[in-house]
């Protein structure tokens, strides 16, 4: 697949998201911009908030007129780098809560990088302001959280899209063109995704003061107040189930939703897992450090796999996904895939793209995930395009809301220990009462569950 251009201050429009990128360029559809250039807002202005927004303005004119962090340090810090970037030398206007942002500002786009407790209310809340919303991974902490943002989504004609960015990842792309597509692998009838990253925070901290820099209440939000012991932002916050979904919900719906995109997959059939806390006993982290969880399909089994401690199956391929079929194996992950035929056929192997001579800017920023960033690129590109054009993103929030709720269910059935049948239409878990009343999670007073 050839290398797409993505030259500063211009988008791809597509005539459909199912286009692919090689295939706008093939036709041509690149233009100048929108219509207007798009009033921009940021909720939460950590590293990957920040990242998102840098990607957006690299490769649009857009005017980020409102930025909101519940701590004061990491607020002024990023007004001053957008200020750095943006061409108007325009600061802008910064904000501890993020109601006020969206009541003080009519917002074309919001982008939303916040802890995961915090995603479904606010999405929501901007949409009901009016503005389109770019959502970090995972969409909901509950089932029901991920339906609310659905039915608002379409209730108010606002695009969202999900940073599940694999689905706009080139070598990704090219896997679907040159495997998938062409049917390389015969009959698929099995799957396996894992992670095997040792990123579980599993430390001690002892209760301390909370710094008069940070609101704490106001992170917290509709989450379950813990006691402070350090900063939450950061990676703290990802080890406990009281923020967010676990390594399944993090790491696994990436892998989940790249495999239901190669392979065209809705709801599973039925969702099962075991796991838990079974070696890293010794800190407060509440999240599972082992768990294998099933995604079944009609004659396709979906495994999922975690482990944050011990080493990988494969050290190529510590976080990845492989697809089995009869006639190969495709083996895929940030950094690369390889097809292996069985018997006679070439090998196909391709490697991730770097963007570092088109965006040398990249090089020097902080954190910067250079592999990932050309995929955030296209994603922004493409939901600029479905804004622009009307029509659906690539990782559009349906797509989203069914890989999340699934990790959601997995844990749900780790918790239970039984399989769950999920009803999309009617919103239960089929027979099962007891977990159909886990779909929704309480929210902490005064704040309102969607």
């Amino acid at each position: 697949m050839a290398t797409v251009n993505l030259n500063r201050r211009k988008f791809i429009q597509g005539a459909s998201a199912a286009l692919t990128l090689s295939a706008l360029q093939a036709k041509g559809l690149t233009f100048a911009g929108t219509r207007k250039n798009l009033r921009v807002g940021l909720i939460g202005a950590g590293w990957y908030g920040k990242s998102d927004l840098f990607r957006l303005m690299q490769v649009s004119d857009v005017d980020v007129v409102a930025v909101c962090d519940v701590d004061s340090n990491r607020l002024e810090e990023a007004g001053k780098l957008i200020r750095e970037r943006q061409a108007s030398k325009k600061v802008p206007k910064l904000y501890g809560d993020y109601r006020k942002m969206l009541q003080e500002h009519q917002l074309d786009l919001v982008l939303i990088g916040t802890p995961d407790h915090w995603h479904a209310r606010q999405a929501i809340d901007a949409m009901v302001s009016g503005a389109h919303v770019y959502l970090q991974k995972p969409v909901s902490v509950d089932v029901l959280e991920g339906e609310a943002i659905l039915s608002t989504a379409r209730k108010y004609n606002k695009k969202v899209q999900v940073g599940t960015q694999r689905r706009s990842t080139p070598h990704l792309i090219d896997a679907k063109e040159r495997v998938i597509d062409k049917g390389l692998l015969g009959k698929i009838a099995h799957v396996e995704m894992c992670c095997y990253y040792h990123m579980r925070k599993n430390g001690n901290p002892p209760v301390e003061p909370v710094p008069d820099f940070l609101d704490y209440e106001q992170w917290t939000g509709p989450a379950p107040l813990r006691p402070y012991d350090g900063l939450p932002h950061g990676s703290w916050w990802r080890t406990f189930m009281e923020y967010g979904n676990g390594i399944t919900g993090d790491m696994g719906v990436h892998m989940f939703d790249t495999v239901r995109w190669l392979l065209q997959l809705k709801w599973p059939k039925r969702i099962s897992a075991t796991g838990g806390i079974y070696v890293q006993k010794e800190g407060k982290s509440t999240i599972a450090d082992t768990q294998t969880a099933i995604f079944e399909y009609d004659e396709l089994s979906c495994i999922w796999q975690h482990r944050t401690w011990g080493d990988p199956a494969d050290p190529e391929y510590p976080w990845a996904f492989v697809i089995y079929g009869d006639k190969g194996t495709l083996k895929g992950s940030v950094m690369k895939y390889e097809f292996i035929p069985i018997g006679k056929g070439d090998r196909i192997v391709k490697d991730v793209v770097y963007e570092k001579e088109e965006f040398p800017e990249d090089v020097q920023e902080p954190r910067i995930e250079l592999h990932t960033v050309p995929a955030t690129r296209r994603h922004l590109l493409n939901l600029l395009s479905a804004i622009e054009n009307d029509h659906l993103p690539v990782a559009d929030i349906e797509e989203g809301h069914i890989s999340t709720a699934s990790c959601i269910l997995a844990n749900l059935s780790m918790q239970l220990n039984r399989p769950l049948l999920y009803d999309a239409q009617k919103k239960i878990c089929v027979n099962d009462p007891e977990a159909t009343k886990l779909l929704s999670r309480p929210y902490r007073k005064p704040w309102q569950h969607p």
